[in-house]
């Protein structure tokens, strides 16, 4: 097997002595570094690269997060496909923003406590011991509460999402072929998912569920409060449900200008954006209506 030292580093970059000062000196300027299917088994002294920024170590062979103390400047970490149990040794990565984690061995989601600028994590495609599910530490939802926007969960056995409502800041959700089946389960954390704008839950058994799509539209906050310029519900009743995408993305054009989405109430002159609705849609407003 082999080992991430300065030498693989050095037989990569085509130094032939790594001891050579021209050596020394690119380690040094070093920001991007990809050693991804290299058949690497562990992470061994890197410490000469320290204005390291991104790091592709996904396809190895490795099974322990370690020697990452130096790596202070690292907003990308890429170890998708690896052997890894354990989410650990990363609090030196104060700086870390996205985390790539799919297709390891991990059980718990965890050791994430001091990652306060973290942004997106990808957890997928666990390989979990038949019958369990992934499981998600407290202290570290909390610790990510107001820094997570992205979190990809997919296909790790998932069947509720409660324990996720604390990410308060969250505006994707990926959550692909796992076992959510009932709207009540999503009914706490789409109230409290303020700032949420797009949703995949496909292959869940809740897409099997009549009108799902335009249940979950009326349990969002976010989309009761916004209606987005010719925005029509991706379901049609001469398709059936495999034919429908089951992502549902709510991102609004007038975000980048900082300018707010009008809302239903607004009459006339207020109006300075055509509002198209699918039938569907419709159909859903007037169900708020009666409800209120």
């Amino acid at each position: 097997m082999v080992q991430l030292t300065m030498d693989l580093i050095a037989k990569n970059a085509g130094h032939k002595n790594p001891s050579e000062e021209d050596f020394g000196q690119y380690v040094q300027r070093l920001t991007h570094l990809n050693l991804s299917d290299k058949n690497i088994d562990s992470i061994g002294e890197l410490s000469f690269c320290k204005n390291l920024r991104v790091l592709y170590l996904y396809d190895n062979q490795i099974n322990q997060i370690q020697h990452l103390d130096f790596a202070s400047n690292i907003t990308h970490l890429y170890l998708q496909n690896n052997r890894i149990s354990t989410i650990e040794n990363l609090s030196s990565l104060k700086k870390l923003e996205k985390l790539y984690l799919g297709g390891n061995y991990i059980t718990v989601v965890e050791g994430l406590d001091k990652l306060g600028e973290l942004r997106e994590l990808h957890i997928e495609s666990q390989h979990l011991p038949l019958g369990e599910k992934l499981l998600f530490d407290p202290v570290s939802l909390n610790s990510l509460a107001k820094s997570l926007s992205v979190l990809n969960i997919s296909n790790n056995n998932i069947d509720e999402l409660e324990e996720l409502a604390v990410l308060e800041n969250l505006s994707y959700l990926k959550a692909v072929d796992n076992r959510l089946q009932h709207m009540k389960d999503l009914k706490v954390v789409l109230k409290k998912w303020t700032k949420l704008r797009r949703l995949d839950l496909t292959g869940n058994p809740i897409c099997q569920k009549p009108n799902y799509k335009d249940r979950i539209i009326i349990q969002s906050l976010t989309l009761a409060d916004f209606v987005t310029p010719c925005f029509k519900v991706p379901l049609h009743p001469s398709r059936s449900v495999k034919e429908e995408t089951d992502s549902l993305d709510l991102a609004h054009k007038q975000k980048g200008e900082g300018k707010p989405l009008p809302r239903i109430s607004e009459r006339g002159s207020q109006m300075k954006t055509r509002v198209c609705f699918s039938n569907n849609f419709l159909l859903v407003m007037l169900v708020i209506a009666c409800l209120k």
